[in-house]
């Protein structure tokens, strides 16, 4: 009889540890979710896509897309890749910090031949959303026109 109790106690201690500990997983879980998405920086543009319209070929254009950091913490932009040569980003270096605006400027330069175009460059950051990318289309016309 003793050992009938015994024995269905360690079983039900078996069964509360396997809980607890299921318990304890979870609520790390949630803990470990909850930090990852405080203190993070945020990119919010004016506009993410510009559209020159038409431009005379071998000139080149730029645009100013502005961005303000809407998150919790310093915004650090790491790197800007373009799809070709001919589009250049330029960014500041410096953290933008909460509720300030910061400016990536990206130049077009038309080669000689006339089409239309949609270039794309991609922003690396410390961002919630750590790659962004930014368009711009347009269509080369014969300079002069």
């Amino acid at each position: 009889m003793i050992f009938g109790i015994m024995y269905s106690v360690y079983n039900n201690l078996k069964k509360m540890k396997k809980i607890f500990s299921l318990i304890a997983v979870i609520t790390g879980f949630i803990v470990f979710t909850a930090m990852q998405t405080e203190n993070k920086p945020e990119f919010k543009f004016e506009k993410e896509t510009h559209d020159f319209g038409k431009v005379p070929a071998g000139k080149p254009v730029s645009v100013d897309f502005i961005f303000t950091n809407t998150g919790d913490a310093p915004l650090i932009i790491s790197n800007i890749e373009s799809t070709c040569g001919c589009t250049v980003p330029k960014f500041t270096t410096k953290p933008v910090l909460k509720g300030e605006k910061g400016i990536i400027t990206v130049t077009f330069n038309a080669a000689a031949v006339q089409a239309g175009f949609t270039k794309a460059v991609t922003i690396k950051s410390n961002a919630r959303t750590p790659s962004k990318m930014l368009y711009i289309k347009g269509e080369v016309v014969p300079a002069g026109n």
